[in-house]
């Protein structure tokens, strides 16, 4: 598709090579210098006055369809940094999940090594004291109840630990899980935010833009009505004043 003034054609697939190029952008302006200097004005008449002012509108026309296009590059171009950081988000939290996924197997393991550590050793007390006892049966029977009561704090003390073990897992685990969680909330609001301020900011922008573009254009209207109003009075004033002098020249010679 192309797009089109009076005095321009620009392909939209090629608009980011033209305005790149300081050489193709002289070759547009220099088209429109020819139009314009190629027109001949001609004040004398509505029709020939009319044509001014369309020849000016169509420059002012063409000024405001280029510029209009460049902005539209510029536009594009910076969300092309808001598309990389959203994909650099995906891929942090992504391979964060993974990582996490990758690794659960071995957290499963040491879990489970640690609790099987634990027994052993509360086996490995429990039947060191009983090889205690049993080699010394005559100590094991004056102590028998200090030996159940020691077998029952061993054991009490092994579960103990097996339960404050696997507590402190499980509290770790959640804690890594909730800071992981407030992490992504925090960086995804922060997002949002920044998103909004910038979606806030290009709006308030284009709308400054195009109340000056708009300005601008009224401006131009105006000024150019007003100097082929002028020019209009100039060329009465001097057809007045040529009636005038060719009538006082019949009027000398009569």
């Amino acid at each position: 598709m192309s797009e089109v003034t009076d005095l321009v054609v620009i392909e939209k697939a090629n608009a980011m090579t033209v305005f790149q190029s300081a050489d193709q952008i002289e070759e547009i302006l220099q088209k429109v210098e020819r139009e314009v200097m190629s027109f001949v004005p001609d004040i004398t008449t509505a029709k020939g006055r009319k044509e001014i002012a369309s020849l000016a509108y169509k420059v002012a026309q063409t000024k405001t369809y280029l510029d209009g296009l460049g902005k539209d590059l510029v536009a594009e171009l910076k969300e092309i940094p808001k598309l990389i950081d959203a994909n650099r988000k995906t891929v942090r939290d992504r391979l964060d999940e993974l990582k996490s996924k990758a690794r659960q197997p071995l957290t499963d393991y040491e879990e489970e090594q640690a609790r099987i550590k634990a027994e052993e050793e509360a086996k490995a007390a429990a039947e060191a004291l009983a090889k205690q006892i049993e080699s010394d049966h005559e100590i094991a029977i004056l102590m028998d109840r200090e030996f159940d009561r020691q077998r029952e704090e061993a054991r009490l003390k092994a579960e103990q630990e097996k339960r404050e073990h696997e507590e402190r897992l499980k509290r770790e685990a959640e804690e890594k899980a909730r800071a992981e969680a407030e992490a992504k909330a925090k960086a995804e609001i922060e997002a949002a935010a920044r998103r909004e301020a910038e979606a806030k900011a290009a709006a308030e922008r284009a709308e400054r833009e195009r109340i000056e573009a708009e300005q601008r254009a009224q401006r131009e209207a105006k000024e150019a009505a007003e100097r082929a109003e002028r020019e209009k009075q100039a060329a009465i004033e001097a057809e007045r004043r040529k009636a005038q002098e060719e009538a006082e020249r019949i009027r000398r010679e009569a």
